[in-house]
């Protein structure tokens, strides 16, 4: 379904309510135009576009991006959109990213804007992702404050395929070749409007592990007869838990869980194959190295006492999202600039989550930080979860973010 541009310019204007929050922080520009940067956001999420299919919202993307006068460039990717802008004389070059995807999950919202494909909607705040973005772009390419190169990228494909992977092997890089990149993400549970940068091991790296269990199937009166598949998978899932408790430093990280063991129909048939299906975290490389090997030590061996066999099949997915160091502090002072102290949450912590945007950062530094998204019933429902909804308060706040840092990086001299 193509969103029609004609319709995002239609701004609804609702009279304040006597008990509304306050608003939050944001330029007086932006401020301006919230009400029509709200009005694009519900736009994509009402029709929201899985992975790879996000044809309808870069449509939408590119045609506000060449209206407002940046180059647009599109395709890296399948459905990716890269916004240009340059000014001055600087060679200086910067990245900001949004991730545009949906997820395969049925809406609960109840929203008047809720998704209108079943079976598919912005679980995950994407749709904020995009409409802030958007939002810094239109500002930006008004009042043009900045000297140097300022990339706007708008990526498909994050939710496990891999999207920001996929646009660096397109030849991302060698067109628009950047000195940093950052990106942003909305933190349900965490207070409306304040940030969060983690230096460091900032997000865990996510990988999928496929154990295939291989006995000889039989009766199950007669288990004499066949080599348990099942007993040897049972066996093999409790030694898995091990690994994190044995072999990972006890001041180090690693999660290993079964989340399916799929075995045979009928309760009188012993099955001739069980699998095993796993995600694994690690917040270091060699964490993460010494998790597949270790798994593929033990399916194996733990199998072979039960005399059956174990093939294992590890796909890495997403990196560690390393956080660096300088370009963290960079962001962490714009942040204190605009807002003072209290701007930050004290004291990040890393998340268990994975973010495709570590494979950007694994090409050039930069930062990825978080801005809440509100607690309780004002935007604390979990990302994934059916009842979801960007929060439309911290819009502004994250536009007027980008803008001031992208200012500060670009900055005039």
């Amino acid at each position: 379904m193509r969103l029609p541009s004609e319709s995002l310019a239609i701004v609804s204007r609702k009279p304040v309510e006597m008990n509304a929050p306050l608003p939050l922080p944001a330029l007086d520009d932006i401020r301006a135009h919230e009400a029509e940067m709200i009005e694009i956001r519900r736009q994509i999420h009402s029709n929201p576009e899985l992975a790879y299919q996000e044809h309808a919202t870069s449509d939408l993307v590119a045609e506000r991006l060449a209206r407002w006068g940046f180059e647009v460039h599109r395709g890296l990717g399948g459905t990716g959109v890269v916004g240009t802008l340059r000014m001055g004389t600087s060679p200086r070059r910067i990245g900001l990213r949004a991730d545009m995807d949906a997820l395969p999950i049925a809406e609960t919202s109840g929203k008047p804007w809720a998704s209108k494909v079943f079976g598919k909607m912005h679980a995950c705040g994407h749709d904020g992702h995009t409409a802030m973005l958007l939002a810094a772009a239109r500002h930006l390419a008004a009042t043009r404050h900045f000297d140097g190169h300022l990339h706007l990228v708008f990526q498909p494909a994050e939710e496990g395929l891999a999207g920001a992977r996929k646009m660096i092997e397109d030849g991302f890089f060698e067109l628009f070749p950047c000195d940093a990149m950052f990106g942003m993400h909305n933190m349900p549970g965490a207070p409306a409007g304040k940030f969060v940068a983690v230096p460091g091991y900032a997000m865990a790296s996510g990988d999928t592990c496929i154990i295939k269990v291989k006995g000889v199937g039989g009766h199950g009166a007669m288990p004499q007869t066949a080599v348990d598949p099942v007993v040897a998978g049972a066996g093999i899932v409790m030694a898995l838990q091990t690994i994190v408790s044995r072999n990972v430093p006890p001041l180090q990280a690693g999660i290993i869980s079964v989340g399916a063991f799929l075995a045979g129909d009928a309760p009188n048939v012993i099955p001739g194959e069980a699998e095993l299906r796993l995600t694994v975290r690690a917040f270091r490389p060699e964490v993460r190295d010494l998790l597949e090997k270790r798994i593929g030590e033990i399916a194996s061996a733990q199998a072979a006492v039960y005399g059956a066999s174990a093939e294992v099949d590890y796909i890495r997915r997403y990196p560690v999202l390393n956080n660096h160091a300088a370009e963290t502090a960079f962001c962490q002072q714009a942040i204190r600039d605009w807002l003072g102290g209290d701007g930050l949450l004290p004291n990040p912590e890393p998340v268990t989550a994975s973010e495709d945007f570590a494979f950007f950062l694994e090409k050039v530094p930069g930062c990825y930080v978080n801005i809440g998204n509100g607690e309780g019933s004002e935007g604390g429902c979990m990302v994934h979860n059916p009842g979801y909804d960007f929060n439309d308060r911290v819009l502004s706040t994250g536009a007027s973010y980008w803008v001031r840092l992208a200012e500060a990086w670009l900055r005039k001299t």
